[in-house]
């Protein structure tokens, strides 16, 4: 795996794939800075080493050439963040770009245009793909949240590179974690697997019960398991349709000696809102009219006996309606348990969005071992998939 330590930067150009794709509010704000914060190792490596860098990316689905979409809006806060003046040039191939990459001298930083201004990086055009590679001398993919898409920038570019291409800090931090859960993981090894639906993790959990010692099944998803052993659920969230997909994942993890623990209690509202009744009832006793919104008192404290034995945690999704503050706790007791864990050496891995946002509301990125950026990315990894941005380094 090519990393940036493979190569000499100096008086070097290279053309970077980061994901700034980031929210912005209405005054074109930056509201989460994560993703260029997550940038910043590798652009700062190579600048170091008396390096320019050329920076490409995307900003959310415009359609065709939209300024709200132009990352002139975030070329300030690059700038503040990487803690180096950052050029712009309003567009990402033609004759204007080709002259400011030429002017740029080392320790400089440009930044792209928005890729998706054109069509053909969706497309994965290939004649798209060979404009932008004559920007740099060394192709860096540093943006794990887009290596799903065989798209011009992240994918089809690298073929013009042969030898002078690599993996960004990021994104090689991201596949050595995975790979670290998936592959080379001290045992026991847990996946706490939580948010709404069973169906969106079917082929997670089919893939990784080979791999895991401890399956956690919360949120949404634990009811559509629970209903197909015959519990009483109430007005509970539940994929009626997967509920004998939910009776076979059983099956496989009691072939496999796989230990599958469901939450035997929950927070049950009467109304989908903060200012509901509640009540804790057993998860199979939920009466009509009411709904479980969170994992209960009993559960959280399986959860921490089971959390605290393993070695190796992968979490991805929460235990409850964690955004109103009445049905956080059984998530935020899950990031307690999962950072007691990782203080007594266990490796914790946190990835996809619900999670990450979770994470980050309650204070405990510095508490687990790493916090993956990309949500479908990770969820592909996890699913045994390869990811073309990432099989167009390794080539």
């Amino acid at each position: 795996m090519k990393t940036l330590k493979d190569f000499n930067f100096k008086n070097k150009k290279a053309i970077i794939r980061v994901d700034f794709n980031v929210p912005l509010n209405d005054k074109f704000e930056v509201t989460d800075a994560t993703r260029i914060e997550a940038a910043k190792s590798t652009i700062i490596d190579i600048l170091e080493q008396d390096g320019s860098c050329v920076l490409m990316s995307h900003l959310g689905r415009p359609k065709g050439k939209q300024d709200e979409f132009s990352l002139r809006h975030i070329v300030k806060d690059i700038t503040e963040i990487i803690g180096v003046n950052v050029k712009f040039v309003n567009d990402c191939t033609g004759k204007k770009v080709e002259e400011a990459v030429a002017n740029l001298e080392s320790g400089e930083i440009l930044l792209l245009e928005n890729l998706r201004f054109y069509a053909e990086e969706e497309k994965g055009d290939v004649a798209f793909a060979e404009k932008l590679s004559k920007l740099g001398d060394i192709y860096v993919n540093d943006a794990f949240g887009t290596a799903h898409r065989a798209h011009a920038s992240t994918t089809i570019i690298a073929q013009f590179f042969n030898d002078n291409k690599c993996f960004g800090n990021l994104l090689a931090r991201e596949i050595e974690s995975i790979d670290k859960v998936l592959n080379n993981s001290e045992k026991p090894v847990l996946a706490v697997l939580g948010g709404a639906k069973v169906s969106s993790k079917i082929t997670v959990i089919e893939n990784i019960l080979d791999k895991v010692d401890h399956l956690i099944i919360g949120g949404g998803m634990s009811f559509t398991f629970i209903k197909a052993q015959g519990g009483k659920i109430g007005n509970s969230i539940c994929e009626d349709d997967k509920m004998e997909l939910a009776l076979e994942i059983l099956k496989q993890a009691k072939a496999k000696n796989v230990q599958v623990h469901i939450p035997v209690d929950v927070v049950a509202a009467d109304a989908f809102s903060n200012d509901a009744n509640t009540q804790i009832c057993d998860i199979d006793k939920i009466p009509d009219g009411w709904e479980g919104v969170d994992a209960g008192p009993k559960s959280q404290e399986i959860f921490d006996k089971v959390v605290n034995k393993c070695k190796t945690i992968l979490w991805n999704g929460p235990l409850g309606v964690f955004e109103m503050e009445s049905f956080a706790a059984g998530t935020i007791a899950l990031g307690n348990s999962i950072d007691k864990a990782t203080k007594n050496g266990a490796f914790s891995l946190v990835g996809g969005g619900d999670s990450v946002a979770a994470v980050k509301q309650f204070g405990f990125e510095d508490k687990v071992s790493y916090v993956s950026t990309g949500g479908g990315a990770m969820l592909e990894m996890l699913e045994g998939k390869s990811l073309p941005g990432i099989e167009a380094i390794l080539k």
